[in-house]
Formats: structure tokens, C-alpha cells, sequence
């Protein structure tokens, strides 16, 4: 196949490159030559760089698109600014990939376009999947409801898309695990608050394999939840990291610290979502890490 990606120097985009490298790829980056030095330990057999798709001629051709691009949401304060920054980051390429798609003469079979449990917003301890009705004002909900409604633009008989409300990626490489696990390195690690929070997580390989899944099975379209099938409470989450790092678990982190320091965006850290990938699993999609005791003990092996 030949694949259009977006965002392919990010956490996900890199593990899912290396699984890619029978197609023909289509990295679309601001910067090529930093695209370039990234990804040059993966060896790509076959992919061409490109900055910008207005000088790209060759969409006709385009099997597939899976678009991961955007900026980060949790790195600054939400500022106005930055909340632009954030939604346009994320709206306006899904948008202008959108349009492409409705106006190429062989559209692609397949849009595979980001997401966020962030949609759900604060839910605290109600199981949530796929066909939960939500009603949000938080910020991280409208992103995601403007992303997924510009990516839903492109679906037709010709195109199916796939919406990826994507949990916690836990890599060793980098993204939140990398930021969870310091406290601890300095004995210092603990609970949120209560901790009886729901973090929604998934393992990076699950995450990538999901994404193939859903890439390969032509029947597959709409909302995904990719998250592993158990959520856990913060508490669990802190308990099992500290177990697994061997490192003291007693300091709790009171919320309102969290919120004085991170201002709105302390919701990514406070809210509860306990998220089930309902859909997923239902397809018979197998899930290499389904606990999160198993998932971090693979992660620090």
C-alpha cells in the first residue's frame, strides 16, 4: 500500500513506522531534514518526505492515510494562545487531508485520524465505551469533537475513517510514563490527590497494533477506544509503578498543588475516565497487555 502519514517523528508515528516498512510512505513533516535524522535508525526501504501537500501530486495514488499530527496538549499551560495553537494544530491538516480525499478521483480506502479520551471528559467512576452519550464543556472534549468532525468529512463509500480516542500511551521512550516514573527516581512518588481517579491506559505495542488492525480490516470504521481492556484507578497505577521501579510510595500530590502549577490543564492529571475499547475487542482485536501490572513490567524489563 501506499500510506500518507502525518506525525510519523512522534511517540506513536515512530514504533508504527518500523511496523510499515513493506508500503510505500508518505511522511508529511514541517521540517524534513529533522524528519529525516529522526527516523534514519528505522532504515525506511521506502518513503519519500514531504512538507506540505499543496505541492503534492501524487494523492490519487494514496491507499490509506493515518494522521497522528498535532501539537502536544499536555507540555504548556492552557493559555489561549496555546489553546489555539492546540486545536488548529490538530483541525486545520485534518481539514485540508479531508478535502483532498473528497476531491480525488481514487479517494483512499481508508482515514485513520487521531482522537483522545479527552472527548469524555471528567467521568469519574461510570464505565464509558464507544457509544456512551457525552455532553462536555471542558476544553479537551471540544478539541476532540472539532478533530473528529473534520476527519468524518472525508468518510464516503469510497473512504472509510476511523477515529482513534487514544488513553495514556505508556512507552519507555518517551510521553507520560517518562514524566510519571521521575518523583519516584527521587523517592518521592505517590498518588494524585485521592487517587480514586481512572486512568485509561495502553501499552505502545497494543497502541500500534491496534492502529494495523484497524488498517487491514476493510469492515472497520468509526469510533475506536484504544485503551487497554482495564482501566485503574490512580492509586493502583502509582502502587504498581512503584512496585515495579522498587521505589517508596507514600507521597500523595494534592490536586490543588497540581492546579496552581498547570492551571486548566491539571484536568489531564485529575480528571477520571475509566474507558473500556468496547469496539475493539468485539472485532477480536487481542490486546498483548490487558493489566497494568503485566504492561510495566514489560516496559522496565
Amino acid at each position: 500500500m501506499k500510506i500518507l502519514i502525518t506525525g510519523s517523528t512522534g511517540l506513536i508515528g515512530k514504533q508504527l513506522l518500523d511496523h510499515l516498512k513493506g508500503h510505500h510512505l508518505v511522511l508529511l513533516t514541517r521540517n524534513i531534514q529533522k524528519a529525516e535524522l529522526a527516523l534514519n535508525h528505522l532504515a525506511l526501504p521506502h518513503a519519500d518526505f514531504i512538507s506540505d501537500l499543496s505541492s503534492f501530486n501524487d494523492f490519487n495514488d494514496i491507499d490509506a492515510i493515518i494522521n497522528l499530527a498535532g501539537e502536544p496538549i499536555a507540555e504548556r499551560k492552557w493559555t489561549q494562545k496555546q489553546k489555539n495553537i492546540i486545536i488548529n494544530s490538530r483541525c486545520n491538516l485534518t481539514d485540508e487531508l479531508a478535502q483532498l480525499c473528497l476531491k480525488s478521483l481514487t479517494p483512499p480506502r481508508c482515514f485513520i485520524s487521531g482522537s483522545a479520551i479527552g472527548y469524555y471528559g471528567n467521568t469519574g467512576s461510570q464505565d464509558i465505551n464507544e457509544t456512551t452519550e457525552i455532553v462536555s464543556s471542558d476544553f479537551s472534549h471540544q478539541v476532540c469533537q472539532q478533530w473528529e468532525n473534520k476527519a468524518l468529512q472525508a468518510q464516503n463509500n469510497q473512504t472509510r475513517v476511523c477515529l482513534l480516542r487514544t488513553g495514556i500511551v505508556l512507552s519507555p521512550l518517551g510521553g507520560a510514563l517518562k514524566k510519571m516514573q521521575l518523583p519516584y527516581q527521587f523517592g518521592l512518588g505517590g498518588p494524585i490527590g485521592d487517587g480514586k481517579q481512572y486512568m485509561s491506559w495502553i501499552h505502545i505495542d497494543d497502541m500500534v497494533l491496534a492502529i494495523l488492525h484497524l488498517l487491514d480490516q476493510e469492515g472497520s470504521s468509526g469510533i475506536y477506544n484504544l485503551t487497554a481492556p482495564h482501566p485503574v484507578t490512580n492509586q493502583t497505577f502509582s502502587k504498581a509503578l512503584a512496585k515495579t521501579l522498587k521505589r517508596p510510595h507514600f507521597l500523595f500530590t494534592p490536586k490543588i498543588l497540581i492546579k496552581g502549577i498547570l492551571g486548566e490543564a491539571s484536568a489531564l492529571l485529575t480528571d477520571s475516565q475509566r474507558v473500556r475499547p468496547k469496539r475493539l475487542v468485539h472485532e477480536g482485536f487481542k490486546f498483548r497487555y490487558s493489566r497494568i501490572e503485566s504492561a510495566l513490567k514489560q516496559l522496565f524489563n
